[in-house]
């Protein structure tokens, strides 16, 4: 059975089309047909991230107006053969897209494939509320700062009360939190939350912490999503989220301060 995967944040900047990008790509990699939606009509980053800009010939509000098949809109990574984007345009609105579309898209997708994972535009509007509206589970984006967890909270609760989900009194959109850009050495010196006061404040269980990483804006520059580099702290956590969200054990990494002994001089910058 199809699942879809909305990934989502009330504020916009904290890295969820980095986020959809490496979420899909890693769920392909795991042999799971897979397929990412940008609902982020009138900006469209979710294909450069990919890689794929200049092969957009059609995108998802063509598809929803019946100017396009989607067949025609899904491009094939070129790096993975089960991985399909499906870009949004840039020319039209948010306003654009409808909840029948949306549903006709999303129900042929689910004839063929494993995963969808929708990339939501930020905040709380349209476009946001199209892409959680038929999500099985969320991976709610934050940055360790107390604006953003805020606005992540109202995203809770608009999950909580707006989605197919809980319109038809079935079980509720399964949610998980995803940090980004965390620094231990800036939350020891309290300048950023930490992971026990953010899960204090939202209350969901955490799938990752993304350390701040140089390799994330080379990714996105290079087209190349970040969890294929294996020699990235970031990488590494994407496929740490991934594991987990599958049903792996796995311990956080990257949310200990570095110690200051010979071993850590001699691995540093690594």
């Amino acid at each position: 059975m199809t699942r879809i995967i909305v990934v989502t944040s009330g504020k916009g900047g904290v890295g969820k089309t980095t986020t959809s990008a490496a979420f899909a790509t890693g769920l392909a990699l795991q042999g799971y047909k897979t397929a990412v939606i940008d609902f982020d009509v009138g900006l469209r980053n979710l294909d450069l991230i990919m890689g794929c800009e200049r092969r957009v010939v059609y995108d998802f509000v063509n598809v929803i107006h019946n100017e396009a098949s989607l067949n025609q809109a899904l491009i094939r990574d070129k790096r993975i053969d089960n991985l399909f984007i499906l870009p949004a345009s840039q020319t039209r609105d948010k306003e654009a897209l409808t909840i029948e579309g949306v549903k006709n898209v999303i129900n042929e997708l689910s004839e063929s494939f494993d995963y969808v994972v929708c990339d939501s535009p930020a905040g709380i509007e349209h476009g946001a509320y199209m892409a959680m509206y038929f999500a099985d589970e969320a991976i709610v984006v934050t940055n360790p700062e107390i604006s953003s967890v805020r606005d992540s909270d109202r995203i809770l609760g608009l999950l909580a009360s707006k989605t197919k989900r809980v319109i038809e009194h079935r079980t509720p959109v399964k949610e998980y939190l995803l940090l980004t850009r965390y620094s231990p050495e800036r939350v020891k010196n309290g300048e950023m939350l930490s992971i026990e006061d953010i899960q204090e404040i939202l209350s969901i269980p955490i799938i990752g912490v993304i350390p701040e990483s140089q390799s994330v804006l080379t990714a996105s520059n290079q087209g190349i999503p970040v969890i294929i580099n294996k020699n990235s702290r970031a990488g590494l956590a994407y496929n740490d989220c991934i594991g987990r969200f599958l049903g792996e054990d796995i311990d956080l990494r990257f949310v200990d301060t570095k110690k200051n002994g010979i071993l850590s001089k001699l691995f540093r910058g690594r």
